[in-house]
Order: C-alpha cells, then structure tokens, then sequence
C-alpha cells in the first residue's frame, strides 16, 4: 500500500486527473470522480487498481476507473491518497459487464463490483508468481474428448470454441451419465489448445466434485494442484483471492467456482460453461439480484465467448434460446436415451393394485413400489427414496378439520418428535419458538385429535425400518448428506439434492409425496419438481440392468410423462409456450418493485413508460420476503410491472432514475427492484 505526505505532493507529469469509482453505496453517487494524482504515485496508479480516497471527508475504497490530462471539473481537485495496490484486478472488459449487469438490473456499479471481485490479501497477492505471456490457441483437428462419442455434434462445437467463435450451445445430460467427469474431459480439451476455461455451479457440493474430475483429467498430483483452481467461497477468502489471482495471471488453465465465478476476468478464457441453470443456488441473494444464467449470457455477448449450458433437465430460459436460435443443442446418437433410462412407473388408475393402494391417499407407498424395493434388494442394490422434506413430521393437521396445527405463544408449526403406533404424534413442540404443547387443540374446531401433513425423512426411514426388517436403512439431507454409498442391499432416504451417488448405481428409486413439490404456490414450481425426480432418477441403473423409479404423481401430467418419457426438453418448450401465452417469463420480463405504499403510488405517478408496460398491483408483498428496514414499514406492497423484451432497456433507465431521484432526495425509505424475481408473488 502506497501513500504520499500532504505537503511533498505535485501532481504526475503525465495524466494527473485519475476518474475514480467510489465505492459509497449510494444510488445517486454510483459515478466517477475526479482526483489529483500524485506524481509519487503515478507508476501505481494504473487503470483498474483499487484506490483510498477522501469523499465527504472520510476515506473510502475505490476503483481507478482512468486517468486523463484534465478534468471537466471546474473545482479545486482532492488528490489521491492511496493505491491500496498496483495489481489492476477491474479489467476492461470487466467494467463492461459490470456496467451492463448494473444497468440491466437496475443496481450500482458498486455493489455488482462487491459481487465481482473478492476482497484483497496482501500475502495471498505476493504469494503468486507474476502473469506469463500467453500460450497461443493450438490450431489442427479437434478430437472428441473422452465420453463425448455418442454425441458427433459436440465436435463442430470444440472446433467453433478453438476457432475464437462466439458459438453457444446446449447440452442435456443422458441418464447416468457422470457429468463432471465428461466437462472435465471437455474442458481438458479445451485446454490442451492454450484456452483457459471456466466452470460454474451451483454449489459446494458440485464445486468439488467437478474440482476432482477436472484434476484427474488433466493428470492429477502437481499438475491438477497448478492448472485446476477452485474460486468458490468455501475455501476461505486467503485462499480464494490467492486462486482467483492464479486464474486471472494466466496460471490457472480451467477454473470451477459457484456464482460470482461468472465476473472472473481470465485472460486467455475460451469457454465458459454453466451447469444446472435451474438450481435457485443461483440467483443472487444481494443487490441487484442477478441471475448467474443472464449474468453468463451478457458475458457471451458482451465479449463473444463460447458459452455451453450443461443440465439434467431444461429450463424454459434456456428452451428460449434454443428456439430463437441464439444457442444450438448438442444432441445424442438416435436412441441413447432410451438404451441408459431406467423404466418410469407413475401413479395410475388403469392398475387396479395401484388404485386400490392409493385410493382415498391410505397409503404413501403402493404395492408396485414396494415390489420395485424388494427386487431391487433381492439382487444386492441399494434403493433410494426421495423424500420432500427433512425432519420426522415436518407438519402436523387437525385430525378433524384439516387445519394447520399453531403454537399458541407464536402462530409457529407444531411439529412431532416421533409417532406412537397408539397416541398418534406425541414429543409436541413448536418449529419456531422450541415451545412444547403438552395439550394441543384445533382454534378452529376444538379437536384435540392431530394427523400428518407431511412425513419427513427421519418418519419414513422409521417405516421402511419396520417393512424392510434386516436391512439397513439411511438418511442423507439436512446435517448430514451422504456423498456415496457402495453397492450393498440398503435403503437410502434422501431430501431432494441431497441424494448419494451410489457405485454402480441404486435399483430402484422411489419418488414420494410429489404433491409437496407440484402444490407450491410458485410459477416454478412444477419445473423444480421435474427437476429433483430426474436428479434423483439419474442415479438409478438403466432399464436394461433392471433399473426401476416409482414416482408419486398422476402417469397422465405432462410432467410425469416427461420423466416416464424421459423428455425434459419437450416439456420446457411447452411450459415456455404457456408461459407466452399468459405473459409470464421467460417470454416477457418482470419487474417486482417493493417498497411502502405511499412511495409506490409516487413511483406509479410519475413513471413515464406507463403506456408501454403492464401494471400488476399494487399488492401485498409476498410472505418471507422482507424489505431493508422493514421493522420501521407498516405498509410493504410490491407492484409489477410486465414488459416486453425489447422495451427491457428503457424501463430499466427510468427506473433507475427513479431510485437514483429518491437517494438524492435522501428519503428515509428505500425502493427495491428485483427483474424476474424466483418469488412472483
């Protein structure tokens, strides 16, 4: 860190205005300032370096955004106080995807930097070697990397990536296919022609995994140590910044990290690659709320690099692409799928077993299931059972009226510590408060009697106990989630997203309470269910080696004939076809503007697009969502406004004006702007 005395400064001979982005949090001071760089520190400050400078008296971070002979300013100029370090972290290109992301999601340049870059060490930053000159792009013929020879198309792919083409495609993983080890030999690939790569997921869990395929693809030991880096935010901010700086100097061939890894400015980067766009692990919890799918998509564009989305299923986001064209699909040989899918068996009325079982709900587990079970044991494969919800009885109903059980001290849920085959739920207790509920009774019948509104897993692992007697029966979800499991007769019971890889594969799966999933009050809804049964059916053997999924939902919905068809990709483009015909994205945009109600009716007043958008609301906002500062908000509404594609940069502008208007004005309540928000409302 650099500083100069007040009294030994004269400003740099060459260029001694700096434009610097203070980093203030404020909406109407997200801009550049003008200051005098000191001759002292001249060498250092160079575009792109974090700097301290004075703002209302008081030091603040900053980026050095760049510098000028002159300024516009007619004033007397402060000067630069600090360059905190002469590694220039804000790229060029980076600063215009933050700008794009700011702009697009009507946020500050500031905060989207916070999300950009990781915050400095200065250890970590002397402990890394300098930037090397480039490699060179290896030019010649592109070969299919290994597990990618059943999908020929994937070849003109690779050739387009090596090519430096801004080619974007689409890959849905076949049923049993081990993703991370075919993106690792891909990115490998990709690689070995002097590109770096970048890997993004949803979480933790996945960041490690697809580490240790990538680090065995390249060679494992020193090699996968130097040429693989994972940036995510498990490993600690020394360590982050400390591998975040190897990938941006070059050293780093392919890096894997969650969703801020998307900013990561790589220098040689050829290809990025974004896999599980469904999961909600990527919508950014902080202002401005960005979305790692849209995040990735302005990058591709912005900087015309190759971009692959990889999942298990399809979004209608991503449908959308491959329908306008922007993206091409990658598809298998005719047949593959079919050859590696397990047989689908859902819920239906022309079995008369099955409709007997289930008729009236009298049973969570019909008779075809348990089948399925028993073979699957008989032949020493374990068997997975997805289970909505953790716990032991996550939700408790009046037997009589079907109310939901509440504490009386809270309004909380009462929930049971277990279930006596004669009392019914007993160990009563709220899920908020801790409270126990020695003698429950319905307020709103006056029944004492309560029944199960929702089995978890720590119940059905009790039940398969009783039914399976010898067999060892598992849990994998909340405190606790199982990476594998080896191939031995047991029962797994797994939370969605939380199943185990099991080696060789389960031989059977059971998919339960799928009304759980299908019944949220949310426009995705049924696209996470389809989502977790094909995570889950994935990992079952295929049909032809006696693989086996029960799933507990209606065999003639469209969503369970996707899984029984194994077609996710038909049913996005249905459910995008829906969506466009009652207006909901991704066909239109949405803005969710929340905030009190006086300051939306102002905000309705004066909004001068009106005429080119829809108004929605206002409403009441949404349960479980909060507003900064909520506890001084009586009155928290949300209004929506639905708007057409190409009208999206317009209405962003004149929202921002308005943010930027009321931050001026220094009013005490702020607006928050979300675009396509997961929670509609």
């Amino acid at each position: 860190m650099t500083t100069t005395r007040a009294a030994t400064r004269v400003p740099a001979a060459y260029a001694p205005v700096a434009r610097v982005l203070p980093l203030l949090g404020v909406p109407h001071l997200d801009r550049e300032f003008d200051y005098l760089v000191p001759e002292s520190l001249s060498e250092q400050a160079v575009v792109g370096t974090r700097v301290r400078v004075r703002f209302a008296g008081r030091l603040v971070d900053g980026f050095l955004i760049g510098r000028a002979a002159e300024s516009d300013h007619r004033g007397e100029l402060a000067w630069l106080e600090r360059v905190v370090s002469p590694e220039p972290v804000l790229t060029p290109r980076l600063l215009g995807l933050v700008e794009a992301v700011a702009r697009r999601w009507v946020g500050m340049r500031s905060d989207v930097l916070r999300l950009a870059i990781p915050p400095r060490h200065a250890a970590a930053e002397r402990s890394v070697p300098a930037a090397e000159p480039p490699l060179g792009v290896t030019t010649g013929p592109v070969e299919l990397p290994a597990g990618w020879a059943d999908h020929p198309m994937a070849a003109r792919f690779l050739e387009a990536v090596v090519a430096g083409i801004a080619a974007r495609a689409v890959w849905t993983v076949p049923p049993g296919r081990d993703w991370a080890g075919a993106l690792a030999a891909l990115a490998d690939s990709v690689r070995r022609r002097g590109l770096q790569v970048l890997l993004i997921v949803p979480d933790q869990r996945d960041v490690d995994r697809l580490t240790a395929a990538c680090r065995d693809a390249v060679g494992g030991g020193a090699d996968g140590r130097d040429l693989v880096a994972d940036i995510s935010a498990g490993v600690g901010p020394s360590a982050r910044y400390r591998r975040w700086l190897r990938a941006t100097r070059g050293h780093a061939r392919i890096v894997v990290g969650t969703r801020s890894a998307v900013f990561a400015p790589l220098p040689e980067l050829g290809l990025m690659v974004l896999h599980d766009d469904g999961d909600d692990s990527f919508v950014e919890p902080r202002a401005p709320y960005p979305h790692t799918r849209d995040v990735a998509t302005q990058r591709s564009v912005l900087d015309k690099t190759p971009l692959l989305f990889t999942s298990i299923d399809r979004t209608p986001e991503v449908a959308e692409y491959v329908r306008a064209g922007w993206a091409h699909e990658i598809r298998p040989r005719p047949g593959l799928i079919r050859q590696l899918a397990p047989r689908v068996v859902a819920v239906t009325d022309s079995d008369p077993v099955q409709a007997r079982d289930v008729a009236g709900g009298r049973t969570r587990l019909p008779a075809v299931a348990l089948t399925m079970a028993r073979e699957a044991i008989d032949v020493d494969a374990p068997v997975l059972v997805q289970v909505p919800r953790k716990g032991y009885i996550p939700t408790l109903l009046c037997g009589s009226c079907r109310a939901p059980a509440r504490c009386r001290r809270c309004h909380g849920p009462i929930r049971a510590g277990r279930m006596d085959e004669v009392y019914g739920p007993v160990d009563l207790a709220c899920g908020w408060c801790g409270a126990p509920e020695p003698g429950f009774r319905c307020v709103d019948c006056g029944s004492r009697a309560l029944r199960a509104g929702v089995v978890g897993t720590g119940r059905t692992a009790e039940e398969l106990g009783r039914m399976f007697p010898g067999i060892r029966v598992r849990t994998s979800g909340g405190g606790e989630i199982l990476d594998s499991v080896p191939a031995e007769p047991a029962i797994i019971v797994s939370t969605p997203g939380a199943e185990p890889v099991a080696d060789g594969g389960y031989g059977a799966a059971l998919l339960l309470d799928s009304w759980a999933l299908l019944g949220r009050p949310d426009l995705r809804a049924v696209q996470n269910a389809l989502r977790l049964w094909i995570g889950a059916a994935c990992l079952v053997r295929p049909a032809r080696q006696g693989g086996r999924v029960f799933l507990s939902a209606d065999s003639e919905s469209a969503v369970a004939q996707a899984l029984i068809r194994w077609s996710p990709q038909t049913w996005a483009e249905r459910e995008l076809a829906d969506r466009s015909e009652v207006g909901f994205p991704p066909a239109v945009h949405m803005f969710a503007v929340d905030g009190p109600a006086g300051a939306l009716a102002e905000f309705l007043e004066d909004f001068r697009l009106i005429d080119r958008v829809e108004v929605l609301g206002p409403v009441d906002l949404p349960a479980g969502e909060e507003l900064p500062g909520h506890e001084q908000i009586d009155d928290p509404e949300r209004v929506l406004l639905r708007v057409p594609p190409p009208e999206l940069g317009k209405v962003a502008d004149e929202l921002r004006s308005f943010v930027v208007g009321r931050s001026g004005r220094r009013d005490t309540h702020p607006v928050r702007v979300r675009l396509d928000p997961i929670n509609i409302g």
